[in-house]
């Protein structure tokens, strides 16, 4: 019975608790009240959306207000007397009101330009923030990266490479070199074959027997023959006599009576 119970009693001892502490809550928010939820606070981006919508209204008004004065102004042209009088006065009146909305306008678009200078400032500071978390990162991966050469070592290398290059170049210029040319020739040895090259040239000018250089004669061809050699007419008359031609070939009967 006692194992039954157990279970039973602690139930109902844990419900009395319950009731009790409930109720104890209710009796205290009676007496001290309820704490309410706090909304969130406006964004930058809803008064600065509520604002645009004031302006265009206030935009609106103004435009309307024009249409109204540019009609008194029409009606003035025609009206004279107390008629002028009263359009005057209502004149006055809409530019007033015209008036007042401009001041207002004026005053809401400078709420509007500080709140966004405030929007800037604050994606300048977040931009700030990514950048100097980057720069941050970008110095741990720097010193890291650093570590792994060998200052040391880089500069043996580039000696070595240098070494290398020097012996290379030495090379090259022994293997560059001319056999069997003079050495010794100077400015004076240049200037007295230019000379001796130029009294060669005066001298083909002017007609001198002594023959031209090989090297300044024009290259050649065969000269054709203009004219037939003397012998040739009387040993083409004999041949013709034989009944041949030059070649040796038979003349045609017409040639021969001809």
């Amino acid at each position: 019975v006692s194992t039954t119970l157990c279970p039973i009693v602690l139930a109902v001892g844990v419900g009395a608790l319950y009731v009790s502490t409930s109720g104890h809550s209710l009796n205290m928010n009676r007496i001290f009240g309820k704490k309410k939820d706090v909304a969130p606070p406006p964004t930058l981006n809803d008064a600065s959306g509520r604002i645009d919508s004031r302006i265009q209204a206030m935009d609106e008004k103004i435009a309307k207000l024009d249409l109204e004065l540019r009609k008194y102004k029409e009606q003035l042209k025609k009206a004279k007397g107390p008629t002028a009088a009263n359009i005057k006065r209502r004149a006055m009146e809409t530019l007033k009101r015209k008036k007042m909305y401009e001041q207002q306008r004026d005053q809401m678009a400078g709420q509007q330009f500080n709140i966004e200078q405030t929007s800037f400032a604050i994606d300048s500071i977040k931009d700030t923030q990514t950048t100097v978390a980057a720069m941050k990162a970008a110095s741990t991966t720097l010193k890291a990266e650093t570590k792994k050469l060998n200052i040391d070592q880089i500069e043996d290398t580039q000696d070595d490479l240098q070494d290398m290059m020097e012996d290379m170049n030495e090379i090259n210029d022994m293997m560059g070199r001319a056999y069997g040319m003079p050495d010794e020739i100077d400015e004076a040895d240049l200037d007295a074959e230019l000379a001796c090259l130029e009294d060669e040239l005066e001298g083909f000018e002017e007609g001198e027997t002594e023959a031209a250089p090989s090297y300044l004669q024009p290259a050649g061809m065969p000269v054709e023959p203009s004219a037939v050699p003397a012998s040739a007419p009387a040993a083409d008359a004999a041949a013709e006599a034989d009944g041949v031609d030059a070649f040796g070939l038979p003349v045609a009967p017409a040639a021969q009576s001809t």
